[in-house]
C-alpha cells in the first residue's frame, strides 16, 4: 500500500502550488533542520518568536526544546497554514499576519509584556524577496529583540538569504551555521545579530 503524505505536509504542499512565491518550500521543513536552527538559539534562550510557521515543524520542535507555549509567539501569513497552526497547537499564540507588522502583532497580543524576545527564527523566503522587503521583515523582527539576540533564517539557495546591502544598512553582522543535507530541499542555516551591543 503506498503511504499516503501527513497531513499537515499535504496542507503546505497545496499552499505552495497555490503560491510559491509567497511559500517557500514544496515541503515541510525536517527534523534535522528543526535541530540546526534550533542550536543556534543562545544558551538562555526562553522567549522565541517563529515567522512562517508554515506546519509547525520548527515550532513543535521549539516547545520539545523546551520553549513555553506561552513564551513562544509564532506569525503566519498564509490563513489555512495559520489554522492548521492554532488547532495544531491551541496554547500557543499563533497571529495571522505579515511580518513588516511584528511589533505591533506582537504588542497587541501582549507577548512584548513580558519582554523582548531572546530570539527570532525564520523560515520566510527571503532569498527571493526584494530588498526593501527585506530590510522591512528584518527591521521588525530585531525591533522585538534583545540587544543581544539572534535572527536564525534557513536558506535552499547558495548565497546568505539576506542581501549584503540590508545587512550593511541595519548594522548586522552573520554568521553561516550547519548545512542540512537531510531536507528537501537541502537547506542552510545562517544567523544574524547585530554588530554592536550596547
Amino acid at each position: 500500500m503506498k503511504p499516503q503524505p501527513k497531513p499537515g505536509a499535504w496542507t503546505f504542499f497545496r499552499q505552495w502550488l497555490k503560491n510559491p512565491l509567497r511559500v517557500a518550500a514544496v515541503a515541510p521543513s525536517s527534523a534535522e533542520l528543526a535541530a540546526a536552527m534550533i542550536a543556534e538559539l543562545p544558551d538562555d534562550a526562553r522567549r522565541v518568536i517563529e515567522l512562517g510557521g508554515g506546519t509547525g515543524a520548527i515550532t513543535r520542535a521549539l516547545l520539545d526544546a523546551g520553549i513555553r507555549d506561552e513564551d513562544l509567539l509564532v506569525l503566519e501569513l498564509n490563513e489555512e497554514l495559520h489554522a492548521h497552526l492554532q488547532v495544531r497547537f491551541p496554547r500557543v499564540p499563533v497571529l495571522l499576519g505579515d511580518a513588516r507588522m511584528l511589533p505591533s502583532l506582537a504588542r497587541e497580543q501582549g507577548y512584548l509584556g513580558g519582554g523582548p524576545a531572546d530570539a527570532v527564527v525564520s523560515g520566510l523566503g527571503l532569498l527571493t524577496m526584494p530588498h526593501p522587503l527585506q530590510r522591512d521583515i528584518i527591521a521588525a523582527a530585531f525591533q522585538c529583540l534583545r540587544a543581544d539576540g539572534v535572527f536564525v533564517q534557513f536558506t535552499y539557495g547558495p548565497a546568505a538569504p539576506v542581501a549584503d546591502a540590508v545587512a550593511r544598512q541595519l548594522s548586522l553582522r552573520v554568521r553561516r551555521g550547519e548545512f542540512v543535507l537531510r531536507n528537501v530541499p537541502p537547506a542552510t542555516v545562517y544567523v544574524y545579530s547585530r554588530e554592536s551591543v550596547p
